[in-house]
């Protein structure tokens, strides 16, 4: 369960991106503190609801998605070292994503993580203990 909201920031992650995320020692707790950053302008707005931000140190990066800045969903994780960026048309794809994200109901959200397809990791505040 995520914690008391502060900012409103519902923060998902994919089940994808959770596995990866722990792969990569990024915790939620720390994926919180980053989501308050990239709501606050401190990550690079690809556009059409979508996000990158670096995290931890800049040791790895992540590409987010948003629907209307009230939900925000954690999708792609990647090591710099690993690749120094996303590829030319990478973007559009997530925008794709963010598009159909952005369509989502609250009965949509709910049955996603009912089902585990997307994990809340926090909404608002700091991620769960």
């Amino acid at each position: 369960m995520a914690s008391e909201p502060q900012n409103g920031l519902r923060t998902f992650k994919t089940a994808w991106f959770a596995k990866a995320a722990r792969k990569a020692g990024l915790a939620d707790r720390a994926l919180c503190a980053a989501m308050c950053e990239v709501a606050n302008g401190q990550s690079d707005d690809l556009g059409g609801g979508v996000f990158k931000k670096r995290l931890n140190r800049n040791r790895h990066r992540s590409i987010i998605l948003t629907k209307a800045g009230a939900y925000w969903l954690y999708q792609y994780p990647f090591a710099k070292q690993d690749r120094a960026n996303i590829e030319d048309d990478e973007p559009r794809a997530f925008r794709q994503l963010a598009n159909a994200f952005g369509k989502t109901s609250e009965a949509d959200i709910a049955r996603l993580v009912s089902t585990g397809h997307i994990t809340e990791i926090c909404d608002g505040g700091e991620a769960d203990l």
